[in-house]
């Protein structure tokens, strides 16, 4: 049994702060083909679909669909603030290697 992914408090504070549930929108994160590792992640909001794997907290919700989630097992969703500029993060176990932007990663 694979482990689910895991959010951060930082992540789901950041969809309260933009106001997500509010808007009827969950933060999609998703596995597509594609990147210069491989694969990339798809990092959006959207509205929950059926299948979808939903991650509760702070009344705030991450989804993930049912063929991206083999892909997320136990990965940690969170949120940073750098210099170069704020964005949501996978820190991924099952990533072999990932590309300086963070987004693409092989396995």
């Amino acid at each position: 049994m694979q482990l689910p992914p895991k959010v951060t408090p930082r992540a789901f504070a950041r969809l309260a702060e933009i106001g997500a549930s509010d808007q009827g929108q969950a933060l999609r994160v998703a596995v597509e083909g594609g990147g210069c590792s491989g694969f990339q992640y798809d990092i959006r909001l959207d509205q929950p679909a059926q299948d979808d794997l939903i991650l509760e907290g702070e009344g705030q919700k991450v989804v993930v669909d049912a063929v991206s989630l083999p892909f997320l097992a136990g990965a940690t969703i969170d949120f940073t603030e750098e210099l170069i500029g704020a964005r949501f993060v996978i820190d991924n176990p099952n990533a072999s290697s990932s590309c300086g932007c963070g987004t693409s990663f092989s396995m």
